[in-house]
Order: structure tokens, then sequence, then C-alpha cells
């Protein structure tokens, strides 16, 4: 199996805080909505710039549930954190309103946590 595709908004500066972290666990390659190529966009939901994706060979995993597959992919920490969180019940619901409370707020989060670039992008460019 290739490497699961990490979808970023590479012009926010908490995106790119949190796709950095991720990639310090987990094994990813990160690619911004600007290195998008087509064939990557028709695979993604049309409003694909209102939260981040994870492509794999054969799903495409958005907003709270690309995140929670993103951190069950980091190690045996990520993988209990998300197994235990799945025995909750309602936890899809909980997943995407948590995932859209810190979306809809990235500017505020950005204040605390932010940088200018994610090592590793596709296009090999170290700054945004």
């Amino acid at each position: 199996m290739a490497t699961p595709r990490l979808v970023y908004d590479d012009d926010c500066g908490f995106c790119m805080y949190m796709t950095r972290w991720l990639l310090r666990f987990g094994t990813f390659d990160p690619i911004g909505f600007s290195e998008l190529t087509p064939d990557q966009k028709a695979r993604l939901p049309d409003d694909y710039d209102t939260c981040m994706h994870l492509l794999t060979d054969d799903a495409v995993y958005s907003c709270g549930r690309a995140l929670e597959q993103c951190v069950s992919r980091c190690g045996i920490v990520g993988r209990r954190l998300v197994h235990t969180a799945r025995l909750l019940p309602g936890w899809g619901r909980i997943r995407e309103r948590g995932y859209r409370f810190v979306a809809d707020r990235r500017s505020i989060w950005g204040r605390f946590r932010s940088c200018e670039h994610v090592e590793g992008s596709l296009s090999g460019s170290q700054s945004k």
C-alpha cells in the first residue's frame, strides 16, 4: 500500500503546525491545497477546502474522520486512543463537532501554535 496522503490547508499556520505534529508520529505524504493535482482534487468533496483529508489507495477520509484515521496511524498510543474513543456512545457526532469547533477557530489557535511550512511537502517547497 502507498503512503497515505495528508491533505491540509497550506495557507493556515495552525493547519501546518498540526500537520507537522502528525508527521512526527505517523508516516504520511503531506500535500497542501495549493499543491493538489487535478486527479487528487477529483477524489475530494467539492468543499474540500473546509477541512483536512486523508487519501489512501482505496478511500478518502475528510474532516474529523480524517483526523481520526491519521491519529490511528500514529503508533500504538494513537491506535489505543482511537480505539477507546470509538467506544464512546455517539463518537462520530462528537468527533465531527469537535473537529468543526477547532477548525472554525483556526485563526485563534494559530496565535498560540503556528508555523510557516511543512517539511517533506510533495512539491519540495519550504515556505508558503
